[in-house]
């Protein structure tokens, strides 16, 4: 009876850590950036590597071409604004994949806490407080691969079925458009069928670009989540610390070692999101204001278009908005733990126990926060700022073009 009881219980926490990680793996595996075991075969391990080679080719594939548009191809100055958008979102998706992958081992450090933590939760109270968490991260996961697949996806049919007249030779011939922009000089894309391949390979780009985009932020929803759920736990315990009948120096020393696990557990998650929430704050900056620049100087021309670009300045801003709140939530949840401890009875406790709260209250003090290159604090401040900066060069690029 108790091997099969352990059995059980090592089933439970592992569905429960699968469940929380469910959604990222499956976005993450498909671009090869999820973190797997050392103990995998050679086999496995170069068609991870293939994977990942075949990931920055697409990338390279859609963006190169389209960087030689803008400086030697286009003669409009609106055409160059056109082409800007998609080929900085390709950049950006290139700048964080490249991270995704060099903090691999971090990750897979972050996903083996949280399968102890998951392990560790002996009580039914305390699992619950992080299934509940774990529920919120999931659907923040799922509604931003929702969103940001649906706006790129309006947007690649919109485009496609958008005709351009071009002429060759004699004739006018009409064609469809491209998501980027391409360096005809090379290869000439409007014409079929490199057309039809060029869109397809550019249509799996930006997928790759999408799932690199979900799963960065997905990530950091989970992980954020995992870490409120765990600071929750040890608020729990510290408001039952004075009324249980128990060794105060072992239940003490329990709230501290879960306090500081799930401090180590944020300090990684800063490090590892640190520089795609940089590359995040300032490429949606640029991209919420061309993408208002399009939106306003198409609006009476095509209707199509107009309502993907919509679409695509939605899912920007949701994504953007999702690691502010999670900066938002962590400084929060830091803070949350000194402000239990004071409330708590700590007046009936012996004189050295309060003492040890204090220690307590003051490490709250110091909060964890995730921030954009160690220069901008992410929270729902920076979330208006970024919307103001934006807005105000639209108006900016307004005024110089139109």
């Amino acid at each position: 009876m108790p091997q099969e009881f352990e059995e059980i219980t090592v089933n439970v926490y592992k569905k429960d850590n699968d469940y929380s990680l469910q959604l990222n793996r499956w976005f993450l595996r498909s671009i090869g950036a999820w973190p797997e075991l050392k103990t995998n075969s050679t086999i496995k391990n170069t068609l991870m590597n293939i994977l990942r080679l075949m990931c920055y080719s697409l990338i390279t594939f859609t963006a190169v071409p389209s960087i030689l548009y803008i400086f030697f191809e286009a003669k409009d100055f609106h055409l160059k604004l056109k082409a800007i958008g998609p080929t900085s979102h390709l950049l950006m998706g290139g700048i964080n994949y490249s991270s995704l992958l060099r903090h691999n081992e971090r990750i897979r450090w972050s996903i083996k806490h949280m399968e102890t933590d998951w392990r560790m939760a002996k009580k039914e109270h305390d699992r619950e407080v992080m299934l509940k968490n774990a529920r919120v991260g999931r659907v923040i996961a799922g509604v931003c691969a929702f969103i940001m697949q649906g706006g790129v996806l309006c947007f690649n049919i919109a485009t496609a079925m958008s005709r351009i007249a071009i002429i060759i030779g004699n004739e006018t011939v009409k064609t469809g458009g491209l998501p980027c922009p391409a360096f005809n000089k090379i290869m000439d894309t409007r014409l079929s069928p490199i057309y039809e391949i060029t869109f397809a390979l550019q249509c799996l780009s930006i997928l790759v670009v999408n799932n690199i985009t979900i799963g960065a932020c997905g990530l950091a929803a989970v992980f954020a989540m995992h870490a409120s759920g765990q600071l929750n736990v040890v608020m729990l315990r510290l408001e039952k610390f004075v009324s249980e009948k128990q060794d105060l120096q072992l239940g003490l020393a329990n709230i501290v070692e879960h306090h500081l696990r799930a401090l180590r557990f944020l300090s990684q998650l800063e490090t590892i999101m640190r520089q795609i929430c940089f590359v995040e704050l300032v490429g949606c900056t640029f991209n919420l204001c061309m993408l208002g620049y399009y939106t306003i100087t198409e609006w009476h021309d095509k209707g199509m278009n107009t309502i993907s670009y919509i679409m695509v300045l939605t899912s920007m801003m949701f994504n953007i908005f999702i690691f502010c709140f999670i900066g938002e939530l962590v400084t929060d949840q830091c803070k949350k733990v000194g402000e239990v401890a004071y409330m708590t009875n700590w007046y009936k406790l012996p004189h050295k126990t309060v003492r040890s709260l204090i220690l307590i209250i003051v490490r709250s003090r110091i909060v964890i926060k995730i921030t954009a290159g160690k220069i901008f604090h992410m929270s729902i401040q920076t979330f208006g700022a970024v919307i103001r900066t934006s807005v105000a060069y639209l108006n900016m690029l307004r005024t110089l073009t139109m």
